[in-house]
């Protein structure tokens, strides 16, 4: 009988895979377990040994060559695990869509008197309840009330989690189980399907609505006041605007008619900007301060978008209504934690000196940059990328416009310039796919970049790039998509 070739002998794949107690060993996993701690490397390693066995016994992975090589590959994907869990998922980004305040991305960026009062109270205790003078229980409100009385003129005030939290307390505390009238040219809806009935419903008043979609009147309100009505309310349509035929009533004739009947008014202003911001050649915005003035009993505003500061819900006006407010249960379950009050008490501050508001404050600084100095930016960086790119992605300078953001001014562009990745002509019907996988490549940057794809392009808006060094040097890390 012959007898059989020579041959190799066949490898078990699943005896060449390490233990999870070999791979806990090796030094590129020691050194995971010194900083991520043992528990969590352990629950990654077997997870890794688990698939990767599962996928062996698939065929859905060549063979390791080796032990020794099993090893190396199960250590790095570890590793890879690792990194994956314990990186940040709130993380700093680029915001180069065009919207300055954009409310996925943060809104207003901070100023660095704001960061690091956020930083000295939180690694402290702080007299965030104690009254120091006293040397008994404070109140939290005390820290930004002072200054929010001097900027807007009103008599008291009080602060909560953002403007959708202002506004239901409000209408709980003054109109519950009782009706407003409000006109139907402002029920608006903002971002995550905020809607003014929905919240009105949820404070447990009803709304009255009066007027048309376009023009409501004086006697519109009048007719609509009876024994149940509780208060008077404008809601500042700030993400969107009627035009043409309209007419719509201002805030003095509202507040004197509610002082007649002897009911409130309320102003919900959404983002309120302290200062007139005409002298930085931006669009007319009613100041916090012109509504109490022309007679708002109350009026609520986010802290976030137009004033530069930290997310949160601000309410000032009547001493007696603010008292009501603060004194409703509700208000403990949305106050403010002691780091956003120290971050808006410092931009607070900033606004005493508005001569150098501009400098200090990244908002406004942002919403009033230079065309020049953006356009200078854009040939930079065009420059930057075209050394990366080849036929057929073509790098070109385009003037656009920026919008401001979070429901302010939504008709008002500012001039910018914008640096777009596009495909030639010829490739043109590949475009869809191969943007969608440019933007997916920037957002895998180090520092993620935030583009938008209009046009047939990808856009890059450059007036919000605040740290141009920073983007320039990760952009060699970024992995082009191939056409």
């Amino acid at each position: 009988m012959a007898s059989k070739p020579p041959g190799r002998t066949p490898v078990n794949p699943m005896a060449i895979v390490p233990s999870v107690d070999r791979l806990l060993r090796t030094p590129i996993v020691e050194t995971l377990i010194e900083r991520a701690g043992r528990p969590l490397v352990t629950e990654v390693a077997r997870g890794v040994v688990d698939q990767y066995r599962r996928s062996l016994r698939a065929a859905e992975e060549a063979v390791p060559e080796s032990p020794e090589a099993a090893v190396l590959e199960l250590g790095c994907r570890i590793e890879h695990g690792v990194n994956a869990l314990v990186a940040p998922s709130l993380r700093p980004v680029f915001n180069l869509t065009g919207t300055v305040l954009h409310t996925n991305l943060g809104r207003a960026p901070l100023p660095a008197e704001a960061i690091d009062a956020m930083v000295a109270v939180s690694s402290k205790p702080s007299n965030l309840e104690y009254d120091l003078k006293r040397g008994g229980r404070g109140d939290r409100d005390d820290h930004v009330e002072a200054w929010l009385k001097r900027l807007t003129g009103a008599e008291a005030a009080t602060i909560v989690n953002n403007n959708a939290a202002a506004v239901l307390l409000t209408l709980n505390t003054l109109a519950e189980g009782r009706e407003i009238p409000v006109s139907r040219g402002q029920l608006v809806e903002i971002g995550g399907a905020f809607r003014i009935p929905d919240i009105m419903t949820r404070a447990g008043c009803r709304l009255v609505e009066v007027g048309t979609t376009n023009r409501t009147h004086l006697r519109d309100y009048e007719q609509a006041i009876g024994e149940d009505t509780a208060a008077l309310m404008t809601v500042h349509t700030s993400n969107y605007l009627v035009m043409g035929f309209t007419a719509s009533v201002d805030d003095a004739s509202l507040a004197g008619l509610a002082r007649a009947r002897g009911v409130p008014y309320i102003n919900d202003l959404g983002s309120g900007t302290l200062i007139d911001l005409q002298p930085y050649g931006l669009p007319r915005e009613p100041t916090v301060r012109e509504v109490i003035e022309n007679g708002a009993d109350v009026v609520t505003f986010s802290g976030d978008k137009l004033l530069g500061g930290p997310q949160c819900g601000i309410i000032v006006g009547r001493a007696d209504l603010i008292d009501a407010i603060k004194h409703n249960p509700m208000k403990r379950a949305l106050r403010l934690d002691k780091v956003t009050i120290a971050a808006l008490e410092a931009v607070l501050r900033l606004y005493a000196d508005p001569g150098r508001l501009r400098q200090r404050l990244p908002a406004l600084a942002l919403l009033t940059r230079e065309r020049d100095e953006i356009d200078r930016s854009a040939e930079r960086v065009a420059g930057a990328l075209r050394e990366l790119v080849s036929e057929p992605v073509t790098v070109t300078v385009e003037q656009c416009r920026s919008q401001i953001g979070s429901g302010a001014l939504p008709v008002d562009l500012l001039p910018s310039c914008a640096v777009v990745l596009r495909l030639s002509v010829e490739q043109r019907r590949r475009t869809g796919p191969w943007l969608e996988a440019l933007a997916r490549a920037f957002r895998a940057l180090p520092t993620p970049v935030i583009g938008r794809i209009r046009d047939d392009g990808f856009a890059l808006d450059l007036r919000c790039l605040d740290d141009e060094p920073e983007f320039l040097a990760q952009l060699p890390a970024l992995d082009l998509p191939t056409p």
